[in-house]
C-alpha cells in the first residue's frame, strides 16, 4: 500500500493514480467505492483523471472507505497542483525567454528611464514589462496593431532604418501620457479661435509654459504630450485619435531650438485640423500633400505670406531688421532667423544668438 514518503518530481501525477493503486491493492472497484462514499460514480471519475480536486471533505471520506488518512491524500493534492503551476511557469519562463531578443528593439532603455518599465537587466522580466505596458499577450503582436502599422508604413523614406518596434513603444508612450490627460471633447471651431494665443507663447521664456500650452489645447479637445526621442523611430511628432473625439499631439523637442519646436507644433495641429483622424508620424525630409500642407499652414501662421513677402522683397536682413519684423507681427524674433535659414536667404551660422533654445518638461 501507499505510503506518506512522496518523491518530489517535476512530473505531475493525479492525486487519482495513486487512489487506483490502493483500489488494486484493496480488491474495490470505483464503482463500489463510490457507493461506500455515496457519491455518484461519474463525479469521481474527475477526481481519477485530476480534473477535480480533492477536498477535505473527499479526503476524509476516503479516509474512512479505503484506509489512508485525509492528510495524505489533501498533501497529494497540494503537491499535484504545485508541480502543474510550478511547470505552467516554466513553460511561461521558457516563451518569454524566446521572445527577449525581440524585447531589444523596444528601446527598453527609454522606456525605463521614462518610469514606463522597471530598471532591469533580467530578460525574462524585461519581456514581461514590455508586454504589460504595450498591452499584449505576445510582443510579436504589438506592431501588428492597426495604429502603429499604420504609422510605421506611413513613411517609406526611411523603410530600411525605421524600427517598427521602436515606434509601437514610442506611440504607446504617448498614449499613455495622453490617456491621463483629461481634455474637453474636441472641438475645431475652439481650436482654430485659440490659434493666435497658442502663437502668442513664442514671446515667452525657454521654459515654463507647458501647463499653459497643455492646458490651452485640452480645452480644445487636443492632448498635447511632449516626448523625447526614441531611437530608430526617425519621428519627431505625431499625430492620432486616442477615441473619436480626442486627437492626440506628440512632438520631441529636437535640439531644443525655440523656432523648430513652433513650426513643428502648428504644423501637428495643421493635421489635426486639416487631416481628420489619420495617424500621421512625421520625419525629417517627408514630402507628400499632407506635409506640404501642414508646412504651409504652420509657416503661414506663424509668419503671414504677405508680412513675409514684403520683408524678404527689401532683403535687409540685419539684426536690427530681423527684429522690428518679429516685432511687428508679434512672434520671437528667433522664429523669423529659423525661417530665413530654412529659404536658404541667410546662412545658418547668421544671426545665431536671436534663436532661442528651450528648457522643458517631458512627460514622464
Amino acid at each position: 500500500m501507499m505510503t506518506e514518503n512522496a518523491v518530489m518530481s517535476d512530473l505531475a501525477i493525479p492525486p487519482g493514480e495513486y487512489l487506483e493503486e490502493v483500489l488494486r491493492e484493496l480488491g474495490m472497484t470505483k464503482e463500489e467505492m463510490a457507493r461506500r462514499m455515496g457519491r455518484p460514480a461519474s463525479k469521481l471519475s474527475q477526481i481519477f483523471n485530476g480534473t477535480k480536486r480533492i477536498t477535505e471533505e473527499t479526503a476524509l471520506q476516503l479516509e474512512k472507505v479505503v484506509g489512508v488518512p485525509a492528510h495524505f491524500w489533501t498533501g497529494l493534492e497540494s503537491e499535484y497542483r504545485l508541480t502543474l503551476a510550478r511547470n505552467e511557469e516554466r513553460e511561461r519562463d521558457t516563451e518569454l525567454a524566446e521572445e527577449a531578443p525581440l524585447a531589444k528593439k523596444f528601446c527598453y532603455k527609454e522606456l525605463a528611464a521614462l518610469g514606463e518599465v522597471p530598471d532591469t537587466r533580467n530578460r525574462v522580466k524585461r519581456v514581461r514589462a514590455l508586454r504589460a505596458y504595450l498591452g499584449v499577450t505576445k510582443l510579436s503582436l504589438a506592431t501588428e496593431m492597426p495604429r502603429y502599422r499604420a504609422a510605421a508604413r506611413f513613411r517609406c523614406g526611411r523603410t530600411g532604418k525605421r524600427s517598427p518596434e521602436a515606434i509601437a513603444a514610442w506611440l504607446r508612450h504617448g498614449e499613455r501620457q495622453a490617456q491621463r490627460l483629461e481634455t474637453a471633447p474636441f472641438r475645431e471651431e475652439r481650436l482654430r479661435s485659440v490659434l493666435p494665443a497658442l502663437r502668442a507663447l513664442t514671446n515667452r521664456g525657454p521654459g515654463g509654459f507647458e501647463e499653459e500650452l497643455q492646458s490651452m489645447l485640452a480645452s480644445c479637445g487636443v492632448a498635447l504630450v511632449i516626448c523625447p526621442h526614441f531611437t530608430k523611430t526617425y519621428a519627431h511628432g505625431a499625430t492620432f485619435r486616442l477615441n473619436p473625439s480626442k486627437p492626440v499631439l506628440m512632438i520631441t523637442v529636437r535640439g531644443a531650438w525655440a523656432d523648430i519646436f513652433w513650426f513643428s507644433l502648428f504644423h501637428e495641429i495643421g493635421h489635426i485640423l486639416l487631416h481628420g483622424s489619420a495617424v500621421i508620424l512625421e520625419e525629417d525630409g517627408a514630402d507628400d500633400d499632407r506635409e506640404r500642407e501642414a508646412n504651409e499652414f504652420a509657416g503661414n501662421l506663424l509668419i503671414p505670406a504677405n508680412e513675409y513677402g514684403c520683408f524678404t522683397a527689401r532683403n535687409r536682413f540685419t539684426e536690427g531688421e530681423v527684429v522690428r519684423f518679429a516685432g511687428e507681427i508679434g512672434i520671437h524674433p528667433g522664429i523669423v532667423v529659423g525661417r530665413l535659414q530654412h529659404d536658404k536667404r541667410i546662412s545658418h551660422n547668421c544671426l545665431l544668438h536671436l534663436r532661442a533654445k528651450l528648457a522643458l518638461r517631458v512627460a514622464e
